[in-house]
């Protein structure tokens, strides 16, 4: 057994068919320095960094229209299920008065439910950046969402793991219960931040970590989308 520096190590294990979903090869778990671990997967786990206001959910979002045009066209010409629920999670916006950003709003992808989950004028006592947090709103709109993406879809998307979300535990638990489904996922991260669910998610084997500047921000939807089409 080899031990990476960081304090990570990829551990090979060989498992039987009567235990684990009919896998009879030998395959890879990734140990972190927090004492998780996951089975290494097929499709990469593509997270999408860069400063505040770089562009990261713009280009994600050129990558799943990308992706779902791509998947529908398929699709139609195999024959194949056009109910099939192609993306499904979570994305964020922020809330606007002129150019000031007074808050976020969390959206769920597929019912566009959505919910104010921090904010200038909330008086609650736990504040990240200013902005008073709303724990309760979090979890009523991401644990569905993030549930419905593991289950059902066939591309997984989050946006943003950041500052703001992240203080809630269930949506972190909910995070890690997603990342460890093998499916094809894109997610937005928080550049600085040290929570150790980003920091697990920047040591994984399985993913790509690339930051959206002002040389690459136009074709950089085009390399994730090839990445992610590499797979699915």
């Amino acid at each position: 057994m080899s031990v990476a520096k960081r304090s990570d190590y990829r551990i090979p294990v060989t498992i039987d068919a009567y235990g684990a979903g009919f896998i009879s090869e030998t395959t890879y778990f990734t140990v972190l320095a927090s004492g998780r671990c996951f089975i290494m997967g097929l499709h990469p786990k593509i997270g999408i960094t860069g400063l505040p206001r770089s562009g990261k959910s713009a280009v994600m979002g050129k990558v799943l229209e990308m992706l779902v045009d791509e998947r529908q066209r398929e699709l139609r010409m195999r024959g194949g299920d056009p109910n099939t629920l192609l993306i499904a999670g979570l994305r964020m916006e922020p809330i606007l008065e002129g150019s000031e950003r007074m808050g976020y709003r969390l959206i769920d992808i597929v019912t566009e439910e959505e919910a104010i989950i921090a904010h200038r004028s909330n008086d609650d006592r736990l504040r990240v950046l200013g902005l008073g947090l709303d724990l309760a709103e979090i979890e009523r709109i991401a644990v569905p969402a993030l549930m419905r993406a593991r289950d059902e879809a066939e591309v997984i998307v989050i946006d943003e793991i950041g500052k703001f979300t992240v203080e809630s535990e269930a949506y972190v638990e909910a995070v890690r219960s997603v990342l460890e489904v093998d499916k094809p996922t894109l997610l937005t991260l928080h550049k600085k931040s040290r929570h150790p669910l980003l920091q697990d998610i920047r040591r994984r084997d399985d993913g790509r970590i690339l930051e959206v500047t002002p040389v690459n921000r136009a074709l950089l939807p085009y390399k994730i989308h090839k990445l992610m089409r590499e797979t699915y």
